[in-house]
């Protein structure tokens, strides 16, 4: 879409409710995901290889836009170097009531209590079975725990095991502020258990997947401690640095600011980013970082990965500027880059720790 298009259909969108406008957004991009992705003609200075997977450029969809894996082709023909589906629980389930997502325009904000909503592992298999048999890729898969469940750990081991087969790289969702005692299992005793034993149904795999775990930004400093002891010990492969936040900063501005869910954009920028370079330096370098949280600049990107980020993730930007953004971002790196004196994204990477 381009940006003189865009300003109109936003204008239309921002006349839905705001999950109905999410869900019409997804009908649109539907309409190119069957295509065969076209090569990507980012600048080779943008390449990135993380974990034997190359991506085209460090920039991906945050899971929560494409929850049931309608989309991922359509995400990458608008340019991003990967795409990350779900959260997808083993049943499918419907979520909170409604309504449960809600615009903070003001702040360039969003703040929802979805609560999983998803098809289930079964509808997110057969699409992704889809679109990996047109080549589309890499393709991570987001994996969360039924609300009902009895055991939580297990539905994470029956994710692991199902999209073993797809996977380029499974996000284990453990930080969603809206399923109720989810986030407990990022105590150390907990999650080690948990981690240990994703480790252990994985090798049970033929496909040996990257592991990484997405915490939240709403971490005291011995929670950050114990999880990057924790995760280098049982051995996966990185962090998705972070989730929501149930804080609510002081300079907010929309009505909507009061309601109860996880706040994402802009105002979590610099939370997010003070966590990641904190889990950079308490892990040495020796985890692949993926940096999410209010990125909607390149300036906001490149912070992220001189932080220690070696890709980046973004999803409320869109909503208030659309897909010129992907580009705009790509075109920011490479000046970033040159004015720094580097000559590839790598070089970057916890370029501040040094």
């Amino acid at each position: 879409m381009s940006g003189y298009i865009w300003p109109f259909f936003r204008k239309a969108l921002f006349r839905l409710d705001p999950e109905a406008a999410h869900d019409v957004t997804v009908r649109v991009l539907a309409l190119r995901n069957t295509k065969k992705p076209k090569p990507d003609a980012a600048s080779l200075a943008i390449r990135s290889n993380a974990l034997g997977l190359s991506f085209s450029n460090p920039l991906g969809v945050a899971a929560g836009f494409d929850k049931d894996a309608r989309v991922p082709g359509a995400i990458r023909a608008l340019g991003f170097g990967f795409a990350e589906i779900g959260t997808v629980t083993p049943q499918p389930q419907s979520g909170n009531p409604q309504p449960r997502l809600f615009r903070l325009e003001k702040d360039r904000a969003v703040i929802n209590r979805l609560g999983f909503n998803n098809a289930g592992h079964d509808c997110a298999f057969t699409r992704l079975a889809a679109a990996k048999a047109r080549g589309v890729g890499p393709i991570g898969v987001n994996l969360g725990a039924n609300k009902t469940s009895s055991d939580r750990v297990a539905d994470y081991l029956t994710g692991i095991a199902r999209f073993s087969p797809l996977a380029d790289y499974f996000a284990i969702n453990i930080s969603s502020p809206n399923t109720p005692g989810l986030r407990a299992l990022q105590s150390r005793a907990a999650l080690q258990n948990l981690l240990d034993r994703l480790v252990e149904r994985r090798a049970q795999q033929q496909r040996q997947v990257p592991i990484f775990l997405k915490v939240a930004p709403d971490l005291t400093e011995g929670d950050r401690h114990d999880i990057a002891e924790v995760a280098l010990a049982a051995g996966i492969e990185g962090l998705i640095v972070s989730n929501t936040t149930l804080s609510r900063p002081t300079s907010l501005l929309s009505d909507q600011k009061g309601q109860a869910g996880g706040l994402s954009g802009a105002p979590l920028m610099a939370l997010s980013t003070e966590i990641l370079a904190d889990f950079y330096r308490l892990t040495g370098g020796k985890l692949v970082l993926i940096g999410v949280g209010g990125v909607a600049s390149g300036a906001d990107a490149y912070a992220k990965i001189r932080a220690g980020a070696s890709l980046v993730q973004l999803y409320t930007a869109l909503i208030y500027q659309g897909p010129a953004l992907i580009k705009q971002i790509k075109r920011d790196l490479i000046a970033f880059m040159q004015r720094d004196g580097f000559t590839h994204i790598g070089e970057a990477v916890g370029a501040d720790h040094r």
